[in-house]
C-alpha cells in the first residue's frame, strides 16, 4: 500500500494521525484560490515544485496530480518488492482513477481550450488517462491499463476491477487505485452546487453544513492468495458491489437504494451476513444530502449498525481518490485491531440518531467494509477481511 493525503505523505504517518485524531483541513497555502480565505481544505502541505524534486519528476507536462499519484505509487511498489521484471510482465494491470486528471490546470485548460497561441506544455495532460499513462511510462508496467472515473466513487470502482482482472485469468496482479488535486474546476464547481462547508466539515452531525475538498492519492497492490504466498498481506478483499440509483446528476435518492444495494451486493461477493461486518468506513462527506441517505440507507440494511466513521473529517473529501485512500484506512483498521475516532461529530441526524465512533479504540475485527458514493448515483461498496 502507499498514500498521500493531507494527514500524511506515508502509510505509516498517516495511520498515527488517525490514531491521534489528527484533523488536516486547514487554510490553504499551495494553491492560489478566491475562496483560500473562506473556506478550509485538506490540502497536502508539501508544494509541487518540492515534489518535482523529491520524486526526479520534471518531465514535459507534469502536473500536481500526477505527483501525487506517483508518490503514492511509489511507496506502494516499496512496500511490495514488486521488480522491474514484475511491472513489465504483461500479467501486471495498472488501474488508475480520477475525478480531475489534467483538469488539475484549470486556468491552463482554458487558455489552451481558447486556442490564444500555438498552445501550453499540458495539452495531452488533460486527457483522463494522463495521470494512468504516466504512471506506466514512469514504471514501465506491461499489463492491462485502464482508467475509471466515476466521480467519487472512481478509485473504489479501480480496486474492484482490479480484482475482477485477476479473477478472470486477465491479469495474474493488479496495482490498483487513484489520485485527485485541488483544483479551481473543483472548488468553483462545488461551490455552485453549495456543497462546501465554511467551517472544518462534521460528518454525520445534524448540523453540518457541507464537504472540504481535499486532495491526495492511494495504490495497493493486489494478488491471488496462492500468488502472495510468502509476501506480507495486509488484508484480503472479500467482496465488492457496484449500483447506480440514476435520482439526480449529483444527489443520493432519498431511500437510499444506490448505497443500500451496493452493500448487499459486497455482502453477497463476500458470502457474508449484516452480522459479519465489524466496522464500516462510511462515505460521510458531511453534505445534507449524502450523509442522511447513508445513515438511512445502513439502517435499512443493518437495522442495527455496526461500529461505523467517515475520514474525510481527517482528509476532506478526496474525490476520486477517496475509494483508494479509504481502502487504505480500513485494511489499517483490521491489519492493527482498532478504529479511528469520528471528528467534530456532536449531535446525530434526527431521522436516524446513529453516532459514528467517538474515540479510538481497540478492538477484535475481522471483516471492514468501506463505501464510496459518486454523482449520479454511482455507488460502491468493498469489504475487507482479516488476512
Amino acid at each position: 500500500m502507499g498514500v498521500i493525503s493531507a494527514i500524511g505523505d506515508s502509510v505509516a504517518l498517516n495511520r498515527t494521525a488517525l490514531q491521534q485524531g489528527i484533523c488536516g483541513i486547514q487554510r490553504l497555502e499551495m494553491f492560489e484560490s478566491k475562496y483560500a480565505d473562506k473556506m478550509p481544505f485538506g490540502e497536502v502541505k508539501i508544494s509541487t515544485s518540492a515534489l518535482q524534486e523529491k520524486l526526479n519528476a520534471k518531465e514535459h507536462g507534469i502536473t500536481r496530480t500526477m505527483l501525487l499519484a506517483l508518490h503514492a505509487l511509489q511507496e506502494t511498489i516499496q512496500h511490495s518488492g514488486l521488480t522491474a521484471a514484475e511491472l513489465a510482465s504483461p500479467d501486471t494491470a495498472l488501474i488508475g482513477a480520477s475525478t480531475v486528471g489534467g483538469m488539475c490546470l484549470t486556468d491552463e485548460l482554458y487558455h489552451d481550450a481558447n486556442k490564444q497561441d500555438g498552445g501550453s506544455e499540458y495539452l495531452s495532460s488533460y486527457d483522463c488517462a494522463s495521470v494512468t499513462l504516466y504512471l506506466q511510462q514512469r514504471y514501465h508496467v506491461g499489463g492491462p491499463l485502464n482508467t475509471i472515473n466515476t466521480a467519487c466513487s472512481s478509485s473504489a470502482n479501480a480496486i474492484a476491477y482490479g480484482a475482477r482482472l485477476i479473477k478472470s485469468g486477465l491479469a495474474k496482479r493488479a496495482i490498483v487505485g487513484g489520485a485527485d488535486s485541488l483544483a479551481k474546476f473543483t472548488i468553483n464547481g462545488f461551490n455552485a452546487l453549495h456543497i462546501l462547508s465554511p467551517e472544518i466539515c462534521k460528518p454525520f452531525d445534524r448540523n453540518r453544513k457541507g464537504l472540504n475538498l481535499g486532495e491526495g492519492a492511494a495504490f495497493l497492490v493486489l494478488e491471488k492468495e496462492e500468488d502472495a504466498a510468502g509476501k506480507k498481506i495486509y488484508a484480503t478483499l472479500t467482496g465488492y458491489g457496484n449500483s447506480n440509483d440514476a435520482y439526480h446528476p449529483s444527489s443520493l435518492s432519498p431511500e437510499g437504494d444506490g448505497p443500500f444495494l451496493s452493500m448487499q451486493e459486497a455482502l453477497t461477493t463476500a458470502g457474508l451476513t449484516i452480522q459479519d461486518i465489524d466496522f464500516i468506513n462510511a462515505h460521510g462527506t458531511g453534505t445534507e444530502n449524502n450523509d442522511e441517505v447513508e445513515s438511512a440507507a445502513m439502517v435499512r440494511l443493518f437495522t442495527t449498525p455496526p461500529a461505523f466513521a467517515s475520514s474525510k473529517g481527517n482528509t476532506g473529501h478526496t474525490l476520486g481518490a477517496a475509494g483508494a485512500i479509504e481502502a487504505v484506512y480500513s485494511i489499517l483498521n483490521l491489519q492493527h485491531q482498532e478504529i479511528y475516532p469520528a471528528l467534530q461529530f456532536e449531535e446525530p441526524i434526527a431521522a436516524t440518531g446513529l453516532r459514528p465512533a467517538a474515540g479510538y479504540v481497540q478492538q477484535p475485527l475481522q471483516h471492514v467494509m468501506s463505501n464510496s458514493f459518486g454523482f449520479g448515483g454511482n455507488c460502491t461498496s468493498l469489504i475487507f477481511s482479516k488476512a
